[in-house]
């Protein structure tokens, strides 16, 4: 994933309210169901910081997260880094009300390019990630 690239941009849309959607998305045991189990602890709250190690085959993934903007029930961005490589993004999550529920929206923003040797920071592997996350484990999670 480059800084030159194309932000990755996801959308789904859930048949239920948008304060469900967004507790799914902020609220730390609810992000455990769907998302990363291992997360140790996430508030919504702008300067919010969390760590947490992702393993991939033989390489580590540290994530370093830093929640960078919040307006409840419509949007949360946090800047995402990982302590072993180079590169810095921006994920935002923003929610639409629709007739039939509520749209999420999520994007992935390079501001400083990650190291192009490494499979998952490839721009099909980030946008099959979130889409693994959105449209299968968060639609499931939501409407089971």
């Amino acid at each position: 994933m480059k800084r030159l690239d194309k932000p990755v941009v996801v959308e789904e849309i859930f048949n239920c309210s948008i304060k469900k959607v967004w507790n799914s998305i902020t609220s730390l045991n609810e992000m455990k169901q769907w998302y990363f189990n291992n997360i140790p602890s996430f508030k919504a709250e702008i300067g919010f910081k969390t760590e947490f190690m992702v393993q991939s085959e033989e390489r580590k993934f540290t994530h370093l997260w830093t929640v960078t903007a919040v307006k409840p029930f419509k949007k949360i961005v946090y800047n995402w880094t990982y302590k072993e490589y180079a590169g810095n993004s921006f994920v935002s999550f923003e929610l639409f009300e629709e007739k039939n529920g509520t749209k999420l929206r999520v994007t992935s923003k390079v501001i400083e390019d990650f190291p192009e040797n490494i499979p998952e920071f490839k721009t099909e592997s980030c946008k099959a990630g979130w889409e693994y996350f959105i449209k299968q484990n968060l639609k499931k999670y939501l409407e089971k």
